[in-house]
């Protein structure tokens, strides 16, 4: 078997420590191996790296584990060290003949022969800015809880406002449920005066829906507490909003052409590309980028039976915002191009394989796009149903684009 690194380290990481294994391959395939163990303060991990250059070893191989790699990585960085991040399922050991030295060696023989794929590590300004956008993530998630528990904390009070209105949180919902948690008392013709624009047609059901609540004085304090909770949930959403917009200033430009995607909006445009950077070579193809992301069928068959073909658990961040991209290019106004293709595949294959479709097409489209610098415009976007206007439209964009591609190419256009 050909050995790919001549001398490379593979690194067990821990909490507390690392045991390191650098493997040195003088002549033909026998190797020698040098094991230590690191803290992972600061200091400890300077002194790994210089025992590295010590053994001219610039290529570091470790598992990711947890968070654990991350201050490792950044040191390696800093200090120009090649370093190969591995998933776990990889380099996992045999159950029974394994340690931390073991480990690390097993690492190590592995990379060495070229035998590890390594994981997509974006560069440090997209990590810092995916970790806003995760944040801001579960911000979000948090406040769609907040809102089930108010909206479930006037259900167990026998009020049913929430079979009547849209919104719990309109104007003229939240006027009523402010009323009934700082009232004593019932008073049905001032909460008719509380209902705004098409809700007064409903007053009499509104009030049917209120009458009878009970809610005792414990829970009104519950309910407010909630209440706070939210509002403090959506100023902080909109802090880290200020923050991450701060921060894609330079990267304005790449937005704008995602968002010529139906169905993008500016922060699901911000959330992929804190996942996957503005450099595509990364990925080497858009097959690939839609592997990493989750968005294919799995690879699982044995003595001639096919098992299970469900998508990976893969993309845990960049999957829901490609599926809720994709819930709103079905229902883009501006372009039926994702509807039309949607309903083809549900047809055959259901709704929710035809959503994961849909969301692999707009990743292929974004991988492109961002190669390219070219802004969303598919080539068989014209058999569609559009407006004469719009076919020539697109008709005439491509024709220039295709001129354009001659001119890179040297070909002479007249």
């Amino acid at each position: 078997m050909k050995v790919v690194y001549q001398i490379c380290c593979g690194v067990d990481v821990h909490k507390k420590f690392l045991v390191a294994t650098i493997i040195t391959t003088t002549k033909g395939v026998q190797p020698h191996y040098q094991k230590k163990r690191f803290s992972t303060f600061n200091t400890e991990l300077t002194r790994f790296v210089e025992w590295l250059k010590e053994n001219n070893c610039a290529d570091v191989c470790m598992e990711s584990t947890g968070k654990y790699w991350v201050p490792v990585y950044n040191i390696l960085e800093m200090h120009g060290i090649r370093t190969t991040i591995a998933n776990p399922k990889w380099v996992k050991a045999v159950k029974g003949n394994k340690d931390d030295t073991k480990d690390s060696k097993w690492i190590g023989d592995l990379f060495r022969l070229g035998l590890v794929p390594g994981s997509f590590i974006p560069k440090k300004e997209f990590r810092v800015l995916r970790e806003f956008t995760r944040y801001r993530y579960k911000l979000t998630s948090m406040k769609s809880s907040e809102k089930n528990r108010f909206q479930n904390a006037f259900t167990v009070c026998n009020v049913a406002l929430d079979a009547v209105v849209t919104d719990m949180f309109g104007v003229s919902a939240s006027s009523i449920t402010e009323y009934l948690i700082s009232s004593e008392t019932f008073d049905e013709e001032y909460c008719k005066s509380l209902l705004r624009g098409s809700l007064k047609k409903k007053a009499e059901t509104v009030i049917d829906s209120i009458q009878g609540y009970c809610i005792e004085s414990e829970q009104k304090q519950r309910i407010q507490f909630v209440r706070k909770h939210l509002d403090f949930l959506e100023n902080e959403i909109s802090q880290v909003d200020m923050v991450i917009d701060s921060m894609v200033e330079k990267h304005e430009g790449l937005i704008s052409l995602l968002c010529t995607i139906p169905g993008v909006s500016r922060n699901s445009a911000v959330t992929i590309i804190s996942e996957i950077g503005n450099d595509m070579s990364q990925f080497g193809s858009s097959k690939r980028l839609c592997c990493w992301a989750g968005l294919t069928p799995g690879n699982n068959e044995s003595a001639g039976k096919k098992k299970s073909v469900k998508i990976a658990r893969a993309g845990v961040y960049l999957k829901p915002a490609l599926v809720e991209v994709a819930h709103a290019a079905i229902k883009a106004k501006e372009s039926p191009y994702y509807r039309i293709k949607y309903e083809k595949i549900a047809k055959r294959r259901g709704k929710k394989r035809a959503v994961i479709a849909i969301a692999r097409m707009i990743l292929t489209a974004i991988f492109k796009m961002i190669s390219t610098g070219e802004v969303w415009n598919p080539t068989d976007l014209i058999k569609f149903d559009m407006p004469d206007e719009l076919k020539q439209q697109q008709i005439q964009k491509q024709i220039s684009q295709a001129l354009s591609f001659l001119k890179k190419q040297g070909i002479p256009v007249g």
